[in-house]
């Protein structure tokens, strides 16, 4: 089983009348990038949530987004700032006084002046608040999860397919290397019976020159080894896991082998399908880059 890097989960915790919605989205990402936005007064659980997303997850750029409501009644509380007032009442009596007026405060005006009366959040249990949003980071992560799963699924059809294209062209080739020896072998033929006119060829000279030349155009090694990382790839693929890394790398060694059977080629038929495969395998390298 395979996960795809992209991904995406939410999930709704409402207990105690109190309610988180965590929603997290990411994509591709060489390693695990988390990045949080929540309320500022739960600030004290950012290493908890990290640690508990890696639980889940491996490598991407993940972006999680946190929200918080609170329908307790008893969550603010009305606060009297006696000082307050007393400041105030002193300085308006000094006032009365140095400017012979009616000192005409009641309780009522007194009450409305700033700070006098305030709002106080109430004290919060954090075992409790952290119970309700652990439940609701669980949930989104497993969504996220089953997300990255499916898409991972796709990935891993179109991988297959791709790898079976790789593997026609790998055939093509090794079916016409002895072919383009044969043809090459024919020509030097011709072009020296015709330098020797009526004169006997040297058929060892022949065969040393065919020799030396399909030593230069060999490519039975990068062909075996082609077909092993073909191999290797779907291996890889059928164990799952964090294997992303891994598969990048084999698809930088066939790339290397695609290269070197492109230099020692002299054949235009082996070097548009060698293109081609080039072409293959930067596609299957392409959609490596979506695997966690």
């Amino acid at each position: 089983m395979i996960k795809s890097m992209t991904g995406f989960g939410r999930c709704e915790r409402l207990e105690h009348e109190r309610k988180f919605t965590v929603e997290l989205k990411s994509v591709n990402h060489r390693y695990l990038d988390v990045n949080i936005k929540m309320p500022k007064k739960f600030g004290f659980f950012e290493s908890a949530i990290r640690t508990l997303l890696k639980e889940y997850i491996q490598r991407g750029k993940v972006d999680v987004f946190i929200s918080y409501e609170d329908y307790t009644e008893e969550n603010f509380a009305l606060k009297y700032n006696a000082d307050i007032a007393a400041s105030y009442l002193k300085y308006l009596s000094q006032m009365a006084e140095e400017f012979h007026l009616e000192n005409d405060i009641r309780v009522s005006a007194l009450s409305r002046y700033p700070e006098v009366f305030s709002m106080e959040e109430q004290s919060t249990d954090e075992k409790e608040i952290w119970k309700v949003l652990e439940k609701a980071l669980r949930g989104a992560c497993e969504q996220f999860v089953e997300s990255r799963i499916s898409e991972g699924e796709r990935l891993l059809k179109d991988l297959d397919e791709k790898l079976n294209v790789m593997l026609t062209y790998v055939d093509f080739i090794e079916a016409r290397s002895p072919v383009i020896l044969l043809e090459y072998k024919e020509r030097l033929k011709e072009k020296v019976q015709e330098l020797l006119e009526d004169r006997q060829l040297d058929e060892g000279r022949i065969i040393t020159e065919v020799t030396i030349f399909a030593d230069k155009i060999c490519v039975d090694e990068e062909m075996v080894r082609l077909r092993s990382h073909v191999e290797s790839t779907r291996k890889t693929l059928m164990e799952g896991g964090s294997i992303g890394r891994k598969l990048d790398f084999i698809a930088q060694e066939m790339n290397r082998e695609a290269n070197t059977i492109l230099s020692k080629t002299t054949d235009l038929e082996i070097s548009d399908v060698g293109i081609n495969l080039k072409t293959e395998i930067e596609k299957v390298r392409e959609q490596i880059q979506n695997i966690e």
